[in-house]
C-alpha cells in the first residue's frame, strides 16, 4: 500500500502529521529542530484574512500586543482595524499621516479632548477626513477649536457618514447644516452642549437638507437654543426616535407640526422640557408611537396622558417621572389601562397610583412584564397584593421608597407565577423575615434587597451566604439590562454613578458572556477554515 498522510485533530483544528514530520526532518538536517520554529511555519501559512478575523475577536490591548510580533502582523492588524479612539489634543496633527497610513480602513472614529487641554482644530479634522473617506461613524467630544469651516470640509470628504455624535464643541449652525446638506446617509444625530448655537434670536435654524430623508434618530441634550432644531425635526420625514433632554424653549409649537409631516415616530423621550398637555395632545396623533418617556415635565397632566393612551394604542413602554407634582394620577393611568393592551413595561417615579388604576392596569394589560414603582406614597401592601393577584405575565418588579411591608412580600409569594426578579429598595417596613419567607416559597426567584438597618442587612447577607441558593439578597441590583430599573428615569449622573458603585452595577457578567461568544465564534471560524 502507498504511504498515506494521517491527521491529528485537536479542538477541531487538523494538523497534517506527515507534513509535520517532513518539516521536522528538514529542520534537523539544517540543524534547527526547535518545535517553536516548526510552528512558525504553520502560523506563517495562515492567510491574511484568517489572521484579520482572529484580530477582530480580540480586545484593544491584545491587538496592540499582537501587532508587536512581526511586521506582517503589524500590517494585518492595522488594515483590519475599523474602530479607533484618539486623544484629540492639538499635537495630534503631526501624527495623522503616519497613523492613518497604518490604519487605512477606519470606519468608526472617536475624537475626545479633556477640558484642560487644547483640542484639535480644523486643519487636523480636514486631514483626518481626507484619510478616512469611508468613515461611517464619528464622535466628537470636547473639540472646542473646531469651527463651521472644519465641519463643512468634513461633510464634503465623508459623505457616507451614518452616525454623528458631538458634545461640548464650539462650531455652530452653519457647520451642522453643512453635515445635513452633504451626508445623504446620515441616520443618527446626537448633539449635546453645542456652544456655537448660543446666538439668541439671531441663531440660524437647523434645516434637514438631504439628510431629511435618511435621519431616523435625533437626540438633543442641554441646548440653550434647542428650538433651532425645530425645522430639522419637522423635516425629517422618516424619523423614528426623538429624544430631548433639558433643552430650553416652548416645545408645544414644534410638537403641533410634527404629526402633519412625520408619521413614522415610534419612540419619544422628553426630560426636563417645557411641554404641556397641548404638546402631548399633538404627539398623540403619532399612531405608531410605542415608547414614551415623560421625565420631570411638570406641566403634563392626566389630560395629555389620556390623549396619548386613546390614540397611541401600540404603546408598549411607558416611563413617567412625575417629580412628585401629583399632576398625573389614577385618571391618566386608567386611560392607559383601557386603551393600551400591548403595554409591556411601566415605570412610575414620583407618581401616586392607587388600586383604582393598578387593578385595571393589571387586568387589561395582559402583556405587562416589567413594573417599577418608585417614590410612591400611595403604593402599600394592598396595592402589591393587587399586583400579585392580577399581573400574571409580570417577570420583573422594582419597588423603591414605598410604604410596603413584609405583608406585601408575602402576597408576592403566592402570586405572579412568571415572576423571576424582585428588587426592593428603601422600603423601611420590609425586613429580612419577609425576604426569608418569600425566598422559602419561591426558590427560583431572584430577590435583591437594600436594607438601611445595619443589623438586618448583616442578617440578610449572612442568610444568603448560608444557603441563599441563586437568590442574590443584599446590596445588589435586579434590572441590569432592561429599562424596568427605576434608576433609568434619573437624570443625575452623580446619583447614577453612586448607584452603580453601591449596588454592584458592573459589566463582569457581560464581559464573561461576550468572551464566551467570542471564543465560540473564534472556534467556529477555525473549524470552517
Amino acid at each position: 500500500m502507498g504511504q498515506a498522510s494521517s491527521s491529528l485533530s485537536t479542538d477541531g483544528n487538523q494538523i497534517n502529521t506527515f507534513n509535520y514530520r517532513s518539516t521536522m526532518s528538514n529542520r534537523m538536517e539544517k540543524g534547527t529542530s526547535s518545535e517553536e520554529e516548526c510552528m512558525e511555519d504553520f502560523i506563517s501559512n495562515i492567510p491574511d484574512e484568517c489572521l484579520a478575523s482572529i484580530f477582530e475577536s480580540l480586545g484593544s490591548g491584545d491587538r496592540i500586543r499582537c501587532s508587536l510580533v512581526c511586521t506582517r502582523w503589524l500590517r494585518i492588524e492595522g488594515q483590519s482595524r475599523h474602530r479607533l479612539s484618539l486623544n484629540a489634543q492639538a499635537d495630534l496633527l503631526s501624527m495623522i499621516p503616519k497613523m492613518f497610513s497604518r490604519f487605512d480602513s477606519i470606519t468608526k472614529l472617536a475624537l475626545r479632548c479633556d477640558r484642560r487641554s487644547v483640542s484639535i482644530g480644523d486643519e487636523t479634522l480636514v486631514l483626518i477626513s481626507l484619510r478616512c473617506r469611508n468613515l461611517t461613524r464619528l464622535k466628537l467630544r470636547g473639540c472646542r477649536e473646531l469651527t463651521d469651516s472644519g465641519m463643512a470640509a468634513l461633510s464634503m470628504n465623508c459623505k457616507n457618514l451614518k452616525k454623528l455624535s458631538c458634545g461640548s464643541c464650539t462650531f455652530g449652525a452653519k457647520g451642522m447644516n453643512a453635515v445635513l446638506e452633504n451626508c445623504s446617509s446620515l441616520e443618527e444625530l446626537s448633539v449635546k452642549r453645542l456652544r456655537g448655537l448660543n446666538g439668541g434670536a439671531l441663531v440660524e435654524p437647523i434645516v434637514p437638507g438631504v439628510a431629511g430623508l435618511s435621519l431616523k434618530t435625533l437626540c438633543l441634550k442641554e441646548l440653550s437654543d434647542g428650538l433651532s432644531f425645530g425645522p430639522l425635526i419637522i423635516g425629517a420625514v422618516n424619523l423614528k426616535t426623538l429624544k430631548l433632554f433639558r433643552c430650553s424653549g416652548e416645545w408645544d409649537k414644534v410638537f403641533k407640526l410634527i404629526p402633519n409631516q412625520v408619521t413614522t415616530i415610534t419612540e419619544i423621550h422628553l426630560e426636563k422640557l417645557q411641554v404641556s398637555d397641548v404638546g402631548l395632545i399633538a404627539l398623540s396623533n403619532c399612531p405608531k408611537l410605542e415608547f414614551l418617556h415623560l421625565v420631570k415635565t411638570p406641566e403634563c397632566t392626566n389630560v395629555g396622558l389620556s390623549a396619548i393612551a386613546e390614540n397611541c394604542k401600540l404603546l408598549r413602554k411607558l416611563h413617567i417621572d412625575g417629580w412628585k407634582m401629583n399632576r398625573i394620577r389614577d385618571d391618566g393611568l386608567i386611560a392607559v389601562a383601557k386603551h393600551c393592551p400591548n403595554l409591556q413595561e411601566l415605570v412610575l417615579v414620583g407618581v401616586n397610583p392607587t388600586r383604582l388604576s393598578l387593578e385595571p392596569l393589571a387586568t387589561n394589560c395582559k402583556n405587562l412584564e416589567r413594573l417599577a414603582l418608585c417614590g410612591s406614597e400611595s403604593v402599600g401592601d394592598p396595592e402589591i397584593s393587587c399586583i400579585a393577584e392580577k399581573c400574571i405575565a409580570l417577570k420583573k418588579l422594582c419597588i423603591k421608597n414605598c410604604p410596603v411591608s413584609d405583608l406585601g412580600l408575602e402576597a408576592l409569594a403566592g402570586g405572579c407565577p412568571n415572576l423571576v426578579k424582585v428588587k426592593v429598595k428603601k422600603c423601611k417596613l420590609v425586613t429580612s423575615k419577609g425576604v426569608d419567607g418569600l425566598r422559602a416559597s419561591r426558590g427560583s426567584l431572584t430577590i435583591n434587597l437594600d436594607i438601611d438597618d445595619p443589623e438586618q442587612a448583616h442578617q440578610v447577607a449572612s442568610t444568603s451566604r448560608n444557603g441563599g441558593g441563586e437568590n442574590n439578597v443584599g446590596r445588589a441590583t435586579v434590572f441590569t439590562g432592561q429599562a424596568g430599573d427605576a434608576n433609568i428615569a434619573s437624570s443625575s449622573n452623580g446619583r447614577a454613578s453612586s448607584f452603580k458603585v453601591r449596588f454592584g452595577f458592573t459589566k463582569g457578567s457581560g464581559l464573561v458572556a461576550c468572551t464566551l461568544r467570542r471564543w465560540s465564534s473564534f472556534s467556529s471560524r477555525n473549524n470552517n477554515t
